[in-house]
């Protein structure tokens, strides 16, 4: 798919050239700059200050980004280390890692930012000598640059094409899958990867109103099968885990979180430290089960591989969740490398 079909509407990425080299590395050092008067607003990052706290950030280290987005972390990340590190980001979308790279370039020359998979850590933290690191970091959320976009189609507050996916190398998009799955395999995706009991209603009237081709069309369909709600108004739109378990199928998310997690502990050096944040319970139970496997002694009798630094998951507080509403369902957890 041709890469302009991923600039859309936030920033004018008309006039930033974006190097994508054949092996999919973007080139960091490159000082091309957004042209005068194009207004950028950034997505905000959750929790930062804890994150920053978390990572017990130390001068002169090495960290892992895994998801980059447009740079706020690891703009964090820098701004609170004296001498700078290295930091190495991933995303698969394009639009923010060209974001992300103007946004860092002007803080760190030591900044390598790579349009790939997180579950390809290794092999990319390897050959661009980030191995071992002191730090790992996790942000699994999408971003507002991806939800206020209506041409990327991950929110039905945005009324365009539905698509969800997270970048040019994803190959499936939600309008495929919404249109092309049997009834019963799109109930049970709905069910399994968005909690929603409702699945089966749900996928019938989905199904009796092919084709969907746009993201309002569908939160309709989803919002007249379960019945609108008497007496007060939603605390949360009914189309809300349909659109969660559609773009984590599109993504395959579930399976390079669990592969992503896993190899990010083998880049630790001891006392690394491993920050996630998630913003669903599947994601978060799949992190914790992960974390508490290497946290406990193998069969074996040897050491386990991490220590939980808090067994109990941190939220956003009061001041943040009044700043920043779409903070309000993440949390995120800790470990370190034995």
């Amino acid at each position: 798919m041709h890469s302009n079909r991923w600039v859309r509407d936030t920033v004018d990425m008309s006039n930033v050239r974006v190097h994508v080299a054949p092996n999919g590395h973007v080139n960091s050092v490159s000082r091309n700059r957004l042209r005068e008067g194009v207004q950028v607003i950034h997505h905000k990052p959750v929790m930062v200050d804890k994150v920053v706290s978390a990572l017990a950030l130390r001068p002169n280290g090495t960290y892992i980004d895994c998801t980059v987005g447009e740079g706020g972390h690891s703009e964090a990340i820098l701004r609170h280390c004296d001498p700078l590190p290295r930091l190495l980001g991933f995303d698969l979308d394009r639009e923010a890692l060209s974001v992300a790279r103007e946004r860092l370039s002007r803080l760190s020359d030591s900044v390598t930012l790579v349009e790939s998979n997180y579950s390809e850590i290794v092999r990319v933290a390897s050959e661009w000598g980030f191995l071992p690191c002191d730090g790992v970091l996790f942000d699994l959320g999408v971003s507002s640059l991806q939800l206020n976009s209506a041409c990327r189609g991950f929110a039905f507050s945005q009324d365009g094409m539905l698509d969800m996916r997270f970048g040019p190398s994803i190959g499936r998009s939600a309008k495929e899958v919404v249109n092309e799955t049997d009834e019963r395999e799109l109930a049970d995706l709905l069910y399994r990867l968005g909690d929603e009991h409702r699945s089966r209603r749900i996928a019938r009237a989905i199904v009796g109103e092919r084709p969907i081709e746009t993201t309002s069309q569908l939160a309709e369909v989803v919002a007249r099968s379960v019945g609108r709600s008497r007496g007060r108004r939603w605390t949360k739109h009914p189309a809300t885990r349909t659109f969660q378990a559609l773009r984590i199928a599109v993504n395959d998310e579930l399976q390079n979180v669990d592969a992503g997690i896993r190899a990010a502990i083998t880049t630790l050096r001891p006392g690394g430290r491993l920050v996630i944040i998630s913003y669903h319970s599947i994601e978060d139970r799949l992190a914790k089960r992960i974390l508490q496997e290497a946290a406990k002694l193998a069969e074996d009798e040897s050491s386990p591989t991490l220590r939980l630094v808090e067994k109990r998951v941190s939220k956003p507080d009061a001041a943040e969740l009044g700043a920043n509403p779409r903070s309000r369902s993440a949390r995120m957890r800790v470990a370190e490398r034995l």
